[in-house]
C-alpha cells in the first residue's frame, strides 16, 4: 500500500490554503518554521496560523505576513529562486518537488509573455509568500511521508478545478479570471475545470502551480482507504465553504488470496467490469461513469402552487432532474421531499434557486455516481408531421446495441391536439416509423 492525497477543491486552491490544510493534518507549524528559515529570507515575513470559520465550518487558516522594518525583493527570477531553494538544504523531496513547482510556473508565465522561462520576474508568484507557500506546501507533504510515483513527484490526486471569474488586480494591472498565468498552466496539463457559478478568483497562479506540477491525476478520488481530512481556509467569503479539504490515506491492497473460489471469482469479474465501464468512458463508448450532485429538502410551509414555478426555475439554471415525494414531518404535518439532481458544476446554481424560492433553511448535498447510456436526438416523418426521437445505446458508435426508442413527447403532444387525434396514436406512428427505416435495431 502507498501513502496518497487527495486535494478536493470546491472554491479552487491557492497556496495559503495547502499550508492551512497541511497543518490541519497534523503537519507541525513549528517544523515549517524551522526548515523555511533555511532559505535565509526569514526576515521577511512572519508565518502564523488559526482556526476560523467559513460558514459555520472549521478550518485552518494559515498567514504569511510580510514584515515592513526591512526591504524586501518586490519579485525575483527564476534562478535566484532555485538558488534559494537549492541552497537550504531542505530534505531532498521537499527540494525536487519545490523545484518542480517554480519551473513549472516559469515556463507558463514566460509563455504568456513570451520569453525564456529564466528571464520571468515573477512579481507577486515570486514574492516571499509565494515562496513559503510552494516549499512550505512540499515540506508538509514530505513530513506526511506521501509516496512517489515513477517522476519521482509525490502520489497526489486532484479533483476539478472551478473556474471563477470576474476582474482582479495583479501587477500587470486588470485582468480576467482566470488570470492567464492559470489558464496557460490548465493548458500545459490538459485539467478538467468548470464553472461552480462564482465570480471570484478561485485559483491563484501558486495554487495551479502546486497542483500542475504534482498531480498525478485529476478528477474523482481514487480508491484510497481514508485516514484524515484536513481543511484550509481561503480569505473570501463565498457562498460555499470557501475551504481546501486534502484527503489523507493509503491505496488499497486488493486481496489476492482466498479461502472460497467462488469470492474470488466474484471478485475477479467485479473488477474486469469497473475496468470495462473505466475503457467505455476513456473511448467514448456507453454506458460511462459520471459524477452527479443530488440536493434534497423537506418542506411543508409552502404553497403547491409554488412547486411548478420552482421546477422551471431549477430547470432554467441546468437541474438534469426535478422530483417531488409526499413526506410526513414532524408534528404529523404532510410535506414535500423536494429532490434536485444536476452536474457539479450547477450545484450552486440550483441550490441558490432552493433557497430564493423556497422556505428551507437546509439542503443535503449528496455526490453519486450513475452509469449513463449514450443517447442521441432523431429526427423523422411520420405521416403527421416531425417528430424528435431520443434513442440510446450500448457500446460503441461503430458497435451500437439499441436500448431505447422514445418519441418526445412535446412534439407527440403538439400533433396530437393540431391534428385533434390521440397522443398515444402519434406516439405509436411515431415508433413505428422509426423501426421502419432501422429493421436491423
Amino acid at each position: 500500500m502507498s501513502k496518497i492525497v487527495y486535494f478536493q477543491c470546491p472554491t479552487g486552491i491557492s497556496g495559503d490554503m495547502c499550508l492551512g490544510a497541511l497543518v490541519s493534518l497534523g503537519v507541525s507549524i513549528e517544523y515549517l518554521i524551522e526548515n523555511l528559515n533555511k532559505l535565509g529570507i526569514a526576515q521577511e515575513y512572519k508565518l502564523w496560523n488559526e482556526l476560523v470559520n467559513r460558514n459555520l465550518q472549521q478550518a485552518t487558516k494559515v498567514h504569511v505576513d510580510l514584515l515592513d522594518n526591512h526591504h524586501h525583493h518586490h519579485g525575483r527570477h527564476l534562478p535566484e529562486i532555485e538558488r534559494i531553494i537549492e541552497s537550504a538544504g531542505l530534505p531532498q523531496k521537499a527540494e525536487v518537488w519545490s523545484l518542480a513547482i517554480f519551473r513549472q510556473l516559469a515556463v507558463a508565465e514566460g509563455a504568456v509573455h513570451g520569453i525564456a522561462p529564466e528571464k520571468v520576474h515573477f512579481h507577486e508568484v515570486g514574492a516571499v509568500d509565494a515562496i513559503v507557500d510552494i516549499v512550505g506546501t512540499c515540506l508538509g507533504l514530505d513530513w506526511l511521508d506521501i509516496d512517489s510515483n515513477d517522476q519521482g513527484l509525490p502520489l497526489l490526486y486532484c479533483s476539478k478545478l472551478p473556474t471563477g471569474g470576474g476582474i482582479v488586480r495583479a501587477a500587470h494591472g486588470m485582468m480576467t479570471v482566470p488570470v492567464p498565468a492559470v489558464l496557460k498552466l490548465w493548458e500545459m496539463r490538459n485539467c478538467p475545470v468548470y464553472s461552480n457559478g462564482i465570480e471570484r478568483e478561485l485559483v491563484t497562479p501558486t495554487g495551479a502551480a502546486i497542483v500542475t506540477a504534482l498531480a498525478t491525476e485529476f478528477g474523482s478520488p481514487p480508491d484510497m482507504t481514508l485516514e484524515k481530512v484536513g481543511l484550509g481556509a481561503g480569505n473570501l467569503d463565498l457562498p460555499i465553504s470557501n475551504i481546501l479539504r486534502i484527503w489523507l490515506g493509503e491505496t488499497i491492497q486488493k486481496p489476492v488470496n482466498f479461502h472460497r473460489s467462488s469470492i474470488a471469482e466474484y471478485n475477479k469479474i467485479n473488477h474486469q467490469f469497473e475496468n470495462d465501464i473505466k475503457h467505455n468512458y476513456q473511448n467514448n463508448s456507453s454506458p460511462y461513469l459520471e459524477n452527479i450532485s443530488v440536493l434534497e429538502t423537506q418542506i411543508d410551509d409552502i404553497s403547491p402552487q409554488a412547486i411548478g414555478y420552482i421546477f422551471e426555475a431549477l430547470f432554467a439554471v441546468g437541474a438534469v432532474d426535478v422530483f417531488t415525494q409526499a413526506v410526513g414531518m414532524k408534528k404529523s404535518r404532510p410535506g414535500i421531499l423536494l429532490t434536485v439532481i444536476c452536474e457539479p458544476e450547477n450545484l450552486v446554481k440550483c441550490e441558490t434557486v432552493l433557497f430564493r424560492e423556497t422556505t428551507t433553511l437546509g439542503i443535503r448535498r449528496l455526490t453519486q455516481q450513475r452509469a449513463v447510456l449514450q443517447r442521441e436526438i432523431q429526427q423523422l416523418e411520420t405521416e403527421y408531421g416531425k417528430v424528435k426521437v431520443k434513442v440510446a445505446w450500448r457500446g460503441t458508435m461503430k458497435n451500437k446495441t439499441i436500448t431505447n426508442v422514445h418519441p418526445e413527447y412535446a412534439d407527440c403532444a403538439e400533433l396530437a391536439q393540431k391534428y385533434g387525434i390521440s397522443w398515444q396514436e402519434i406516439h405509436r406512428l411515431a415508433l413505428q416509423s422509426w423501426y421502419a427505416k432501422n429493421p436491423q435495431k
